[in-house]
C-alpha cells in the first residue's frame, strides 16, 4: 500500500498532504525544515512508500481545508492517522484537546502530559507533529504569553491564530498576537 499524496495552496503557504486508506497521515508546509524528516518517519512507522496520486480522503482534506479557511469549519472529521511514539502520541492527543480560538502553554501541555518538567520533550513532540493545524500546535505559546517556534513559520501561526480567533468571535484588535 502507498501513502498517496498531494500539494495544497493555502492561505499561509504550499502544503504537502499525504494520505492512506487509514486516514490522513501528513499535512505539512513545503518548506519546513524538518519535512524530510517527519516524512521519513512516517514512511517507516506506515512500512510505505510516499507516491504523488490521488486519494478519496484527500479529496475530503481539500474540501474541509477549504471550510476551515473561510472561517466555517472549526474541527476536521477527515480521519487522520498520526505516526509517532507513544509519547509523542500522547502529547498530540493532548494537543487536539485545545479549543478552536484558544491557547495553551508548552508548561501547560506539559501538566496534562503529568510532568511540568517534560516541557521540553512536549516541545520537540509538537514540533514533530506532522498533521499541522489537525492537531493544532499552532494553538500552543510561551508561558509568557509570546508566539514561540512553529514549523510553519511565526507568520503562519500569527495568521492561524488570529483566523481562529476572529471566527470564534473573538476581538481581533484585543488579541495578543497582532
Amino acid at each position: 500500500m502507498a501513502i498517496y499524496t498531494t500539494s495544497l495552496s493555502t492561505p499561509i503557504g504550499e502544503m504537502i498532504a499525504g494520505a492512506t486508506d487509514n486516514g490522513i497521515c501528513l499535512l505539512d508546509f513545503k518548506y519546513r525544515k524538518l519535512f524530510p524528516a517527519i516524512q521519513r518517519r512516517i514512511s517507516a512507522g506506515l512500512n510505505d512508500v510516499f507516491i504523488e496520486g490521488e486519494h478519496p480522503l484527500l479529496d475530503q482534506l481539500r474540501l474541509e481545508l477549504d471550510e476551515y479557511f473561510t472561517g466555517t469549519r472549526r474541527k476536521f472529521d477527515v480521519p487522520i492517522h498520526p505516526v509517532g511514539s507513544d509519547f509523542q502520541q500522547k502529547i498530540w492527543v493532548a494537543l487536539m484537546q485545545i479549543s478552536y480560538g484558544s491557547v495553551a502553554t508548552y508548561l501547560q501541555q506539559a501538566r496534562v502530559y503529568g510532568d511540568e518538567k517534560a516541557i521540553r520533550a512536549v516541545a520537540t513532540a509538537n514540533g514533530m507533529n506532522g498533521l499541522a493545524i489537525m492537531i493544532p500546535c499552532h494553538r500552543v505559546i510561551g508561558t509568557n504569553g509570546s508566539l514561540t517556534g512553529y514549523g510553519g513559520g511565526l507568520t503562519a501561526k500569527r495568521w492561524l491564530l488570529n483566523h481562529e480567533r476572529s471566527n470564534a468571535g473573538g476581538d481581533v484588535q484585543a488579541w495578543l498576537f497582532q
